[in-house]
């Protein structure tokens, strides 16, 4: 099958990109490494979208959270990752967490359905000479292909370290300890399991993540930065006494139905199937041997006994200079006709990845018929993501990010307590001015 355009990468940008573009009625090639017997270091199967670290796509709330909003926006752009989520969806409060398997199934489920759509399962090791395409690798880029990167970026890519939580078997965990609630009752109730911890607990603990035995890293990865969004928890209680305290073992809003108080510090898991027979440690991502792992967090109250269906990872992430190297919409600025999309770009977060690959997927739709492409206005979530990546953010010091308000345009007039509702206003009404300017799907 001859094709308008080849997208590389078979993740959520890359399987967004492809939904908005075939779903325009034209020709993809869909090419995806994992199914040739060959993964990444990071990735369990071969299905596309798979969520390789936490399950969740935060927070859902449009009215007060950037993601939130990001969520609504994508929504109504027609977002294939938006309606898989939906389907797949598991109790997680306020938040937008997923069954993993579900959700892939889903994706591959709805890009299969479409007739110009050809996913094939192949390794491509250098960027195209010629033809529109769309680079979704996402942050575990194939060598080859990262070395042809190189090559026409003139430039290293930077890099950061990303760790994968903990997954624990739901009738492992001892409910005669642990209790079911979210923080200040938001959502059900019963949306995560409440480990609770005394000081005396929490001291230990930490101790034992400080002591333990952690992955040594290779001469090339010394160097690597941690993105912050995302820190192994031994790293956070490396900070300080506290630090866990006040980050993911937050005991605030938690109230221990056994004591009538808040824990001195409690582990919260987050559902992670629909059968809610598999659960994640929320924050818990780490850089801890296996053995270690099992052994000290068995020592959390409740977890005791607890069986693991995965155990925490660590990999090396590699992402663009954008602002230095790509254009306006996101092609690269040495070889136009290739465009780049998703965490590779600098973005972090699944959400914020399938928005960078819905966006590409629009502008190449664009810029194939001939029309031209108005970007999203700033003041939205995809207009202040695009900005962010393709030239407001420093390009000598440019780290990943995930969407949040201070990448949209200030609000200065409006009282601090306001604030969030009335970016979030604004931006509706922007988005609403701005979705009739986007070519109509020919197909769903």
């Amino acid at each position: 099958m001859s094709h308008d355009v080849h997208i590389i990468g078979g993740g959520l940008a890359g399987s967004e990109a492809a939904w908005q573009l075939a779903r325009r009625g034209l020709r993809v090639r869909l090419s995806e490494m994992r199914g040739t017997g060959e993964r990444t270091p990071a990735h369990q199967g071969d299905g596309l979208a798979e969520l390789v670290c936490s399950n969740s796509f935060r927070s859902d709330d449009a009215e007060k959270n950037a993601v939130g909003l990001l969520h609504q926006e994508m929504r109504e752009c027609g977002s294939l990752i938006m309606a898989a989520a939906e389907v797949a969806r598991v109790p997680a409060g306020s938040a937008l967490a997923v069954d993993r398997d579900v959700f892939s199934a889903e994706v591959e489920k709805r890009l299969n359905a479409l007739p110009t759509l050809e996913v094939v399962r192949e390794r491509v090791d250098h960027l195209p000479d010629a033809g529109l395409t769309i680079v979704a690798t996402g942050p575990l880029t194939a060598q080859a292909l990262a070395a042809s990167i190189g090559v026409a970026t003139g430039k290293d890519s930077l890099a950061f370290f990303d760790a994968i939580a903990p997954i624990v078997y739901r009738d492992t965990i001892d409910m005669d300890i642990c209790w079911m609630a979210s923080r200040w009752d938001k959502g059900d109730t019963r949306d995560y399991i409440n480990c609770p911890m005394d000081k005396e607990q929490y001291l230990a603990f930490r101790e034992g993540l400080l002591a333990g035995e952690k992955t040594t890293f290779k001469e090339w990865e010394a160097s690597t930065p941690y993105f912050e969004g995302c820190m192994p928890i031994e790293v956070m209680a490396e900070r300080g006494e506290n630090t866990l305290r006040y980050g993911p073992m937050k005991p605030v809003g938690l109230d221990n139905p056994r004591t009538g108080r808040w824990p001195y510090a409690v582990v919260q898991l987050r559902q992670d199937n629909k059968l809610g027979t598999l659960w994640n440690m929320v924050g818990f991502q780490t850089k801890l041997k296996h053995g270690e792992q099992v052994r000290l967090f068995r020592t959390i109250p409740g977890l005791e006994i607890a069986e693991f269906a995965r155990l925490g990872g660590l990999h090396r992430n590699t992402f663009l200079n954008s602002p230095q190297l790509l254009d306006r919409q996101f092609r690269l600025k040495s070889a136009s006709h290739v465009r780049f999309a998703g965490q590779i770009t600098g973005c972090e977060g699944y959400v914020e990845s399938a928005a960078v690959g819905l966006m590409a997927g629009l502008m190449t739709a664009a810029e194939l018929s001939g029309s031209f492409w108005r970007a999203p206005p700033p003041t939205t979530a995809m207009g202040a993501l695009l900005s962010h990546i393709t030239g407001d953010a420093e390009a000598d010091d440019y780290q990943p990010m995930n969407v949040n308000f201070g990448l949209f345009p200030p609000l200065p007039d409006v009282k601090k307590k306001q604030r969030k509702e009335a970016y979030t206003s604004r931006a509706k009404q922007d988005l609403g001015a701005w979705l009739p300017t986007i070519s109509s799907p020919a197909q769903v």
